[in-house]
């Protein structure tokens, strides 16, 4: 059973506050077109449509322009690049709904991350999403992975771009830990999130050669 919770209840205790330090402007309310999402999706279950009943979900999809990494700009359309991506798996129908999921909601919540400096990572995307799926579901794997799913991309950044070996080693040693088992449907979605718009490939080629017993996909 759906959570019907409104997702205002989970910003209402820290408001996002635009500043200088934080380049997501927020969404013209006129831009969200729930048909247009609709259409572009194509959700197919009653949690997938729930999703799109939601108001800050909706402005979410509508943010975005085009940018190194996401030259789609707008949000929906890299999910739909993901969706696309799921398709091409052979994977059963439990993955393919898992994926789906976490797809819908990963990358939904950026307009209203705090980028400031120092960070507030309870006010990151990823922990914002994750907030909201709570709302929806308790399985805790989905919520796990909506949680870590750039953890594969900051691991491989700190070691290869900023010099920090040892955060990104530490980074990656906790996200192994966390997912155990269930890393091959963490790798499922990273290689689908990664292999969109035009993102740089080698931080997947990476977590191919450095996490042991990944079952590896090619599309």
């Amino acid at each position: 059973m759906l959570n019907q919770n409104l997702t205002s209840d989970i910003f209402a205790n820290k408001p996002f506050l635009p500043s200088k330090n934080n380049y997501f402007a927020p969404v013209n309310k006129n831009s969200v077109n729930p048909a247009k999402a609709r259409l572009i999706l194509e959700p197919e279950t009653d949690l997938e449509r729930a999703f799109l009943e939601d108001e800050e979900f909706m402005r979410g999809l509508f943010w975005g322009k085009p940018r190194f990494g996401h030259p789609e700009g707008e949000v929906l359309h890299h999910i739909r690049e993901v969706l696309n991506n799921i398709e091409k798996l052979d994977i059963d129908s439990e993955t393919r709904r898992k994926l789906r999921i976490i797809t819908f909601v990963h990358d939904t919540f950026k307009h209203i991350e705090d980028r400031n400096r120092p960070r507030d990572w309870s006010r990151h995307h990823a922990a914002l999403a994750r907030n909201f799926l709570q709302q929806y579901t308790d399985e805790q794997l989905l919520l796990e992975i909506t949680l870590r799913h750039d953890d594969a991309y900051y691991a491989w950044r700190a070691i290869h771009l900023y010099d920090k070996a040892e955060s990104g080693k530490r980074r990656m040693k906790e996200l192994i830990r966390v997912m155990g088992d269930d890393m091959q449907l963490y790798y499922l979605f990273f290689k689908c999130d990664t292999q969109t718009g035009d993102k740089v490939q080698a931080p997947v080629r990476w977590f191919e050669k450095r996490v042991k017993g990944l079952q590896i996909v090619k599309f």
